[in-house]
């Protein structure tokens, strides 16, 4: 079940929130260094990730579930975006180079059709980006957060989701070591817990960040198997063509059939009546 979209401005606008908004940043600035000249895709609340990619990339665009609700985004200048189905974005196909899902994996109820969606729209050399809360992390199991929402993902289970969906997992990054604590000591020390838990607690990051790439499957050609020509044998009455015989015994026709044409069309091995065989040849 999708949080609101109210709720998660509010969340964002807080301090609590702005931390988590540098922190995650950070991770996804680091997978996603340069986007010039390509098409970002937000989908579910990705609004406070993409204002890097705003100035650098050729179009950004943020696409919110309409079970989560939709907010005005960036409150300066023109709208980017928009409320859409998550099971048929209004995009044409391979039109996106980069796609960021946060908030949607663990909230949807649709996760094949939305998952589908996303592979349809992403061009053949994209990459798809799932920030994702972790089973293991404290963020996870405490829901004054929007990460304590929904269905938190281990390493290995987002890996197996997104490679049942058709997609290849690459890269990842981990984020959030901080404990959502509003302590402004607390969260003033933020890159240092992040320093800290990256190099030693890496199992209890609060997200899990995954980069994958669109799978694609090559076409297999057909190739044309040709019949293979069966040779036609011909037994031998009893008596006939004897080893040592003057004369090998001949057929020269087989129920009215040339025996050289039995012996080019393979069917007539089947089909052969040897009866009205010349009992006296080879005499």
């Amino acid at each position: 079940m999708y949080t609101d979209a109210i709720d998660l401005r509010e969340f964002y606008e807080s301090s609590l929130g702005q931390v988590a908004r540098r922190m995650i940043r950070r991770r996804v600035r680091e997978l996603w260094p340069d986007v010039r000249g390509q098409v970002v895709l937000g989908v579910g609340y990705a609004a406070p990730y993409l204002r890097p990619f705003r100035d650098e990339a050729e179009r950004t665009i943020a696409l919110m579930p309409a079970s989560q609700g939709v907010v005005y985004w960036p409150a300066e200048g023109p709208g980017l975006s928009a409320l859409a189905d998550e099971a048929e974005l209004p995009l044409p196909d391979m039109s996106v180079d980069r796609v960021l899902l946060v908030h949607g994996l663990e909230c949807t109820e649709q996760l094949r059709p939305m998952m589908r969606e996303i592979w349809r729209v992403m061009a053949g050399g994209g990459r798809l980006l799932v920030v994702a809360p972790n089973r293991r992390g404290i963020w996870a199991r405490i829901d004054r957060t929007p990460f304590g929402h929904g269905s938190p993902y281990s390493p290995s289970q987002l890996k197996h989701v997104l490679r049942e969906n058709m997609f290849v997992p690459e890269r990842s990054a981990r984020a959030l070591f901080i404990p959502p604590i509003r302590s402004r000591f607390l969260l003033g020390s933020a890159p240092a817990w992040e320093e800290i838990g990256e190099r030693w607690f890496k199992a209890f990051a609060g997200v899990y960040l995954l980069e994958a790439s669109k799978q694609i499957y090559a076409g297999v050609s057909r190739k044309v198997v040709r019949p293979k020509k069966r040779r036609l044998m011909v037994p031998i009455p009893s008596g006939a063509g004897m080893p040592g015989a003057a004369g090998a015994a001949h057929v020269e026709h087989v129920d009215g059939v040339p025996a050289a044409a039995c012996e080019e069309v393979g069917e007539a091995a089947d089909y052969a009546d040897f009866r009205d065989l010349p009992t006296g040849a080879g005499r």
